[in-house]
């Protein structure tokens, strides 16, 4: 038995939750999958796997072996590449997770690019709002935005920064009237967005000038894209990055408000799972989203002139 080639066989059933789905994926036949993990789990003396007609689970021995059977692959690929050259293209598969608006307004449309540039690479996109458990779920890569937990199990390198900003349609500001100050959110209804990208304490400067405020609403979620429909639902205003309402600003869909007061930025974060080596893929992934992220942020600055605030147009 290749132990490196039935680990890799392991850790593609793990990922893909079938035996199946791993032989499709790796060109190999199905017996020849269950055959190379029995040989593991008789090499080991252990159970790796609970089987079903349905899919397979892996034992709590079996989700140690993969933790560690994934890190020596990737270390094994990782030498490899360094071996090659940094001009050789990455191969394998990359496992990425991202929130539902992240992953809609910077990664999918970045894709494209990126697949092209690699085109030995295969990617999983993993959409999901909650923190999942990096190492548990076999992702090499998350990105998350907002202020970061600390936490003994992940790295974290910040990748970029966007300012917040009051935002809703213009339909909503007609009915509704435009705040002029932070205090006037006492007569708005605010789209409450869940922490840690939201929340109802807000903290608004302008100069030397300071005004804290507790919104509140009757429309409280925590998921971005279901911010994003509310307020184009015209059910009321928000507190926002650039970031969720980038399209909508440039279509004049919403209009901004308060745009001479500043709030916290929100940062966008590449997380990597602590213990193992980060993957090449997994870095040059991170550093591509981040150059195209600030490329976007730069061509924003530059047409940042041609939306006027709210208060700078009339809606009598």
């Amino acid at each position: 038995m290749d132990r490196y080639v039935a680990m890799q066989a392991f850790i593609r059933v793990i990922n893909t939750g079938s035996f199946s789905s791993a032989s499709r994926q790796l060109g190999v036949g199905q017996p020849a999958i269950s055959k190379m993990v029995a040989q593991l789990e008789s090499r080991l003396g252990l159970r790796l796997l609970f089987r079903s007609t349905r899919n397979v689970v892996p034992t709590d021995a079996g989700w140690k072996f993969y933790e560690h059977a994934k890190r020596s692959v990737e270390e094994a690929d990782e030498a490899e590449f360094a071996a090659r050259g940094a001009a050789e293209t990455l191969t394998g598969r990359l496992r990425v997770q991202a929130t539902m608006a992240f992953a809609q307004m910077n990664v999918i449309p970045r894709l494209p690019e990126f697949l092209a540039q690699y085109p030995a690479l295969d990617v999983d996109i993993i959409i999901d709002d909650q923190k999942l458990d990096l190492i548990r779920c076999g992702i090499d890569l998350g990105l998350r935005s907002g202020q970061l937990k600390d936490s003994s199990t992940l790295v974290a390198h910040k990748i970029a920064q966007c300012k917040r900003i009051v935002v809703g349609t213009s339909s909503y500001f007609r009915t509704a009237g435009v705040p002029r100050t932070p205090t006037d959110f006492a007569t708005h209804q605010v789209i409450l967005y869940d922490e840690p990208l939201g929340g109802k304490a807000w903290t608004f400067r302008r100069g030397s000038a300071k005004a804290r405020v507790d919104v509140g609403g009757r429309v409280r979620l925590n998921a971005a894209h279901g911010v994003r429909e509310c307020v184009l639902a015209n059910l009321g205003l928000t507190i926002a990055s650039e970031w969720m309402f980038q399209t909508e600003l440039k279509s004049n869909a919403v209009e901004l408000a308060l745009a001479d007061w500043s709030l916290p930025p929100v940062e966008a974060w590449a997380i990597f799972p602590v213990g193992r080596q980060i993957s090449a893929k997994a870095r040059t992934f991170a550093a591509f989203i981040a150059r195209r992220m600030l490329d976007a942020d730069t061509e924003a600055a530059r047409s940042a002139s041609l939306i006027a605030p709210i208060g700078d147009r009339d809606h009598s």
